[in-house]
């Protein structure tokens, strides 16, 4: 979640110091027609957090207790549904170890609701950046933005799920200029389904025409991801998203970016542009990597971003996915099956051949901010919070109380000597092997099939370190 301006009006939001057990309630920094954000405080981890509260304020209302009352006992088979699946979308969320993607760390039902608490993450979104910025977007920020923005999507289709929900304000650019794709909105999505309202909690511009169909589920893929992505992309660089689908099936007015020409734009991304936004979704490219192709953005490319210098980072790069937490279902809701089930689309997209040094990518760039020494509560957190405690060493280079954790790139059959001394480390399953270090003066090499990589490292400051030695 973010760190955007505080929104302190919102109606219905609990107050300053109501806690969770150990999660305290600090502030209001969002809130919508579903639901409300907060930044809260860990006081067992002691660190700043997100907390999410489904709340569908045509549907229910907070009463005297903080407990939410339903406005009527008619809405109560679509407050059920809603949250039913905000509770499946953490549980979807909670699988997913990705830095571009919303991370949960758990979820809870209380107060008559359902909760989930996530990252806190800084920045503003897209939406935002457009309006206070728009200076600073061209190709070169678009080209920088995407990788790692690819990433996160061809992760959730490799899943077999669609994200359906992508638009400029569901993506988070961090202080560091990271993306981060934010939650599905399945709540607000499965509301509309049951009222009849879907083309309201559609977003105009961005859903295309398959979204709008009864049956369209059938016809949903990754295209369909791929076509809000067009519209993302087209938004930033006109200022305006396309004309809406629906409009354009009666009398399509759309104006291809290509033939616009506009100025410092390259021919193969305003094409690559036309082409996601096809009404014929057998038109549109039909993966992430067909996309990434059109815009020639080759997958080799997007591995660049990692380099050989230590990088402090406070969130470790692709650790183990969490075990989502066993939650009761609110019988009153029905059935208890996943409203984001794993779908298979008729039209399979190709697997990414290097997804791998796509995340690699991403977690390389993000890796940049410092943990912080001190174990005080920050009054305004401006840095994204730890996501999950390091793993216990594997190994330790003294006897010195460990300063930092040290992760780096590590493939089967490869040895690692620090100091001259062979280290028994192994790659977990991301591929990397990490480190509990002491501070000092470190040598490492790792031993390849192709010769020996090396990296100097000083460590002199508490946090956690991504290194890719001479590589």
């Amino acid at each position: 979640m973010t760190a955007n301006d505080p929104q302190k009006n919102v109606p219905n939001a609990l107050p300053a110091g109501y806690r969770f057990n150990e999660f305290e309630i600090k502030e209001v920094i969002g809130g919508g027609g579903f639901g409300i954000v907060y930044r809260a405080w860990d006081h067992l981890l002691e660190r700043t957090i997100a907390i999410k509260e489904y709340l569908p304020m045509s549907l229910a209302s907070r009463g005297e207790d903080l407990s939410i009352t339903l406005r009527g006992e008619r809405y109560q088979r679509l407050f059920n549904a809603g949250l039913n699946s905000f509770i499946q979308e953490a549980r979807l969320l909670a699988r997913f170890n990705h830095p571009g993607l919303l991370h949960v760390l758990r979820f809870w039902e209380e107060n008559g609701t359902a909760y989930m608490g996530t990252l806190f993450y800084s920045g503003m979104t897209l939406k935002e950046w457009q309006q206070g910025a728009p200076e600073t977007i061209d190709e070169a920020w678009i080209r920088q933005l995407l990788p790692p923005l690819f990433g996160a999507i061809d992760t959730i289709h490799q899943a077999g799920y669609l994200h359906r929900d992508i638009s400029l304000d569901n993506i988070q650019i961090q202080d560091n200029q990271l993306p981060v794709l934010l939650d599905f909105g399945s709540a607000r999505k499965e509301i509309g389904n049951l009222s009849d309202e879907t083309e309201i909690m559609l977003k105009p511009g961005y859903a295309p025409i398959e979204q709008y169909s009864e049956e369209g589920d059938s016809d949903q893929g990754p295209w369909t991801d791929i076509y809000a992505l067009g519209a993302v992309l087209h938004t930033l660089i006109t200022g305006n998203p396309p004309p809406v689908s629906v409009v354009r099936c009666i009398e399509d007015h759309y104006q291809p970016l290509s033939s616009l020409c506009p100025e410092g734009y390259s021919l193969p991304l305003l094409r690559a542009i036309d082409q996601a936004l096809q009404m014929d979704p057998q038109q549109r490219p039909q993966s992430i990597e067909e996309l990434a192709a059109l815009i020639d953005l080759p997958v080799s490319e997007m591995g660049e971003l990692v380099t050989s210098v230590a990088i402090p980072l406070e969130e470790p790069p692709q650790l183990p996915d969490p075990e989502p937490v066993a939650l009761a279902v609110n019988p009153g809701a029905g059935t208890t099956e996943p409203v984001m089930a794993p779908r298979i689309a008729k039209r399979l997209s190709r697997p990414l051949l290097l997804l791998s040094t796509l995340a690699v990518a991403a977690v390389a760039a993000l890796v940049w901010g410092l943990n912080r020494g001190d174990k005080t509560e920050p009054e305004h957190s401006a840095a994204a919070g730890s996501g999950v405690t390091p793993p216990a060493a594997q190994a330790t280079a003294t006897s010195a109380p460990a300063m930092a954790t040290v992760y780096l790139k590590l493939n089967s059959g490869e040895s690692l000597l620090l100091n001259g001394s062979v280290m028994d480390v192994k790659p977990n399953n991301s591929g990397y092997a990490s480190l509990n270090l002491a501070a000092g003066d470190y040598h490492l090499e790792v031993h390849t099939a192709k010769g020996v990589h090396t990296q100097q490292l000083k460590i002199d400051r508490a946090g956690t370190w991504l290194i890719n030695p001479g590589r």
